[in-house]
């Protein structure tokens, strides 16, 4: 690892959660967009960071095309949406020559119908950016600086890569052992909120899915910023996302993407997990 792929990490580490815009990771200011938008993209093909992405240019795709040619009464997309696959027909387009406003639900539309294939990202631009869990065992196990030079970094940088492996020193897991963590913890009453949950495993996890559903009536479709606001806190964004993939992993959930965006609000779609290509992960279905 080069020295500015480490500075960039440890921006990371200095955000709430391991995650921030794009923008607010140059390894120095003397980085560019366009090299510090290269050295994220190296970290995730190695794993060590995910990032979710906007499209800046759109074109549609011959399976657009296809849908463009049947009966508009029976196609399978908004009126929204509709527009959006002809505004395109005749070459690449930028979002903003669909005409569809607001901005953020504009993105939406469109990145659903990436999702479905009905149209292919011309260019995209990184958004957001996150820690993964290899990149974090990477930085506390696996990380060792070789060669000779050196390594100049702020105390800021320094401080926030302390801060992050103290939270592993064998002291603290041992306190663990005896005091609650944000996994195990007890949920403490919020407004709204009338039963008290302890989260202490992802089987938990899940069965709390299944009861909310079952309370909410949402017929096996569970979005979730439901969950979101029965389990953050104690957990974080992050570590619920992690426990809904190795859930899905373990083929006991699936997790689908939004089609209908105007039935929720911004907020409540932001809620989703945001994927590199296509519409966030909303709905979790139990299989």
């Amino acid at each position: 690892m080069d020295v500015k792929e480490l500075k960039f990490l440890l921006k990371l580490l200095g955000k709430p959660d391991y995650r921030a815009s794009i923008t607010e990771l140059k390894p120095n200011s003397k980085t560019s967009a366009s090299e510090r938008d290269r050295i994220c993209r190296q970290l995730r093909e190695r794993d060590l960071v995910g990032y979710s992405e906007e499209i800046q240019k759109l074109k549609i795709s011959p399976a657009g095309e296809s849908l463009l040619k049947l009966d508009p009464a029976g196609l399978p997309v908004t009126p929204q949406e509709l527009k959006i696959l002809q505004a395109c027909q005749k070459g690449a387009i930028t979002p903003g020559q669909t005409k569809i406003t607001p901005a953020k639900t504009r993105q939406a539309l469109i990145d659903s119908l990436a999702h479905r294939g009905f149209i292919e990202p011309v260019q995209t631009q990184i958004k957001e950016v996150w820690l993964t869990e290899p990149g974090k065992e990477y930085l506390r196990e696996e990380y060792m600086p070789l060669g000779a030079g050196n390594l100049t970094m702020t105390k800021a940088m320094l401080a926030d890569y302390l801060r992050f492996l103290r939270k592993f020193l064998p002291r603290e897991l041992q306190a663990v052992t005896t005091s609650p963590t944000p996994a195990t913890a007890a949920l403490t009453s919020q407004p709204g909120r009338d039963v008290l949950w302890r989260v202490s495993s992802d089987e938990e996890i899940l069965q709390i899915i299944q009861d909310l559903d079952r309370q909410l009536g949402t017929d096996n479709y569970l979005p979730i910023f439901y969950l979101r606001d029965k389990l953050q806190p104690p957990l974080s964004r992050e570590e619920l996302d992690q426990a809904l993939y190795r859930l899905e992993r373990q083929d006991k959930i699936e997790l689908s993407a939004l089609q209908e965006v105007r039935t929720y609000t911004p907020e409540q779609i932001e809620a989703g997990i945001p994927q590199d290509i296509g519409g966030r992960l909303f709905f979790i279905i139990v299989t």
